[in-house]
């Protein structure tokens, strides 16, 4: 790991109504020692819950993210939420292009790209996510999947600061299968895109720029994998739905 501040950030995915939240959330301040002192901790509630997290968090160092954005303002789009509603609510971050996004809501690069430009704009930090198929993997096509995603949704894009922006390595292939990429795959796969964003975007905003592992992360297997050089955290599905857990993959993985 570098100069670069971890994160760790729990997606909540579809779980956790209010009480479940309050309770959770409690559960992680009380038992997480200096939390937020060696890397920022960030939640992704549903977004019915994100009013109460919002108040929950509100004494602590934990930041709360959005699952996903759209890309107008206002307007006739049933069942979508804004970029200054996220940030009326108390978000700082959004995830943008999941895995489960791309593959179950028909996400395309070019909606992304939209996405990202529109959280840009309303000063919240996208979290990035890209990643390839098994299919895609065993045909190597990794890295030709990783540069596509990377081109098309940063297109015509830029963030001024680095700490503004964040990107996420998720193999589809490990998450929520219990699968891991080994901790030479991933960082492999992590300094191909920083590689990659360098030309993009320049070799100081690359070298600044945290770049997360999704992926079936565990307490287990956490300090091996954000251990590595290009890996500066990590996007944590199922293990964050348990503090314990959650707080362990931060213990292990960045040593607060």
């Amino acid at each position: 790991m570098s100069e670069r501040k971890p994160i760790v950030a729990g997606n909540w995915k579809m779980h956790n109504d209010r009480n479940e939240t309050r309770t959770l959330i409690r559960q992680i301040i009380q038992n997480g020692k200096n939390l937020g002192q060696n890397c920022e901790v960030i939640i992704a509630p549903p977004f019915t819950s994100i009013a109460c997290a919002a108040k929950e968090i509100e004494n602590s160092a934990i930041k709360l993210g959005g699952q996903n954005i759209f890309w107008e303002d206002k307007g006739a789009f049933t069942g979508e939420i804004s970029g200054p509603m996220l940030k009326e609510i108390g978000c700082t971050h959004v995830i943008i292009g999941h895995s489960e996004r791309r593959q179950y809501f028909g996400e395309t690069d070019e909606t992304v790209n939209k996405k990202i430009g529109s959280a840009i704009k309303h000063g919240l930090i996208p979290i990035f996510c890209m990643g390839e198929t098994l299919i895609e993997r065993e045909t190597g096509q990794t890295f030709e999947v990783l540069k596509s995603q990377l081109v098309k949704g940063l297109k015509s894009l830029k963030v001024q600061n680095p700490v503004d922006f964040v990107m996420a390595y998720e193999p589809v292939w490990a998450i929520g299968t219990g699968k891991t990429a080994s901790p030479e795959q991933a960082q492999e796969a992590h300094a191909f895109l920083r590689r990659e964003l360098a030309l993009l975007w320049g070799d100081k905003f690359a070298a600044e720029t945290r770049i997360l592992y999704g992926g079936s992360v565990k307490p287990g297997n956490a300090k091996d994998l954000i251990g590595q050089t290009d890996i500066d955290g990590g996007l944590i599905g199922g293990a964050s739905l348990n503090a314990e857990d959650f707080l362990g993959i931060i213990e292990q993985g960045t040593g607060f």
